[in-house]
């Protein structure tokens, strides 16, 4: 859904909007005890349900400001200490580490990291992962075997796919698999893979997954690679006969078989600290979790709720069972290498 580009310059001119004026937001005031303002780069349906329960459980009013979470991000590193933000809740991990670095992210209540297994969660403890999605090849039957796909992600540079498969190098979500290949392969190896990839795909270079599954199902392309649960977003839209295409994993352990975790953290700058951390530990608490694990809003969210002994109701392969690369939430960093190749090769 999100794409990273460096806008630093863009959220600049945002600063005194969103320090002074709140960008015109309407409901309470933020500086109320009983208000919290939300960024958030995770689906809009998903933070809808989880904000609906948390101010009925609560009383505290959330305001929201929804946008990709690196428009976001980079808006609240140029804000600084003047940012009106007092939680941010993303897709994926890099915008989080990005911002932990440069020093803008509160320590997590320690009752709310607990919550959550450590591999998932902040190196530093400065935010919370709240769920989790896998990458996936997405393909059409019709068009392509299961017995013709690659196994591998380094596959996808083989001529033998050129003009068959799609996939986003702008989305968040495709950052980590190239930062898993470079951790694997190195930046030569990895340029090399991502110009291969460039030329394989071509014409089907598209902005965001849900272009990928929606072109994949209705026959434009092949093959595409996506988080898994984009698919099962698209099932519950155009229903079971609505439905041409499949999903299946790389194989166990693949550089390209990768778990994204999205995550949520409070602000040093926020003026509303113990309502922030509340808001953080109800992510993570059994309601929290069970409105990703069940339904998010009208819609079910069909991301792994990651507190242990929640698990989703969708029919997806069960997340203990899944065999991703093992590479982890500091490896995996701000994404700023990852973003480097993505430009060097020309995908940015």
């Amino acid at each position: 859904m999100t794409r990273w580009p460096a806008i630093v310059a863009a959220g600049a001119a945002l600063v005194v909007c969103g320090a002074l004026a709140g960008c015109g937001s309407s409901g309470p005031d933020p500086g109320s005890a009983q208000s919290i303002t939300l960024y958030s780069g995770q689906h809009e349906q998903t933070t809808d349900g989880l904000v609906t329960a948390f101010e009925k459980q609560t009383g505290i009013t959330v305001n929201v400001r929804n946008d990709d979470e690196d428009t976001l991000a980079n808006l609240i590193a140029v804000e600084g200490s003047h940012s009106p933000a007092d939680v941010f809740y993303t897709e994926n991990s890099p915008a989080l580490e990005f911002l932990q670095e440069k020093g803008l992210l509160a320590p997590v209540n320690a009752s709310t990291l607990a919550r959550i297994p450590a591999k998932y969660d902040s190196p530093a403890g400065d935010w919370v992962g709240v769920s989790a999605r896998v990458s996936v090849i997405i393909y059409n039957p019709s068009m392509i075997a299961k017995s013709q796909l690659p196994t591998s992600v380094m596959q996808l540079a083989d001529p033998r796919y050129q003009g068959k498969f799609a996939f986003a190098a702008g989305e968040t979500d495709f950052q980590p698999i190239v930062t898993s290949v470079i951790r694997a392969y190195g930046q030569a190896a990895a340029l090399r893979w991502l110009q291969g990839i460039k030329t394989n795909a071509a014409s089907h270079i598209v902005p965001d997954n849900e272009t990928i599954a929606d072109e994949v199902n209705r026959g434009q392309v092949a093959f595409g690679v996506i988080n898994q649960y984009y698919w099962y977003r698209l099932q519950a839209e155009v229903g079971a006969s609505g439905m041409h295409s499949q999903i299946t994993h790389f194989a166990p352990h693949d550089v390209g078989y990768v778990i994204d975790v999205s995550g949520a953290a409070v602000l040093k700058s926020s003026q509303h600290q113990a309502a922030a951390q509340k808001f953080l530990a109800f992510l993570v608490s059994q309601q929290g979790q069970d409105i990703i694990a069940r339904a998010a809003g009208n819609e079910q969210s069909y991301e792994y709720p990651l507190a242990s002994g929640v698990t989703t109701s969708a029919p997806e392969t069960p997340f203990a069972q899944l065999q991703p690369y093992p590479i982890t939430i500091g490896e995996l960093g701000d994404g700023s290498g990852a973003i480097a190749l993505l430009r060097q090769a020309g995908l940015l």
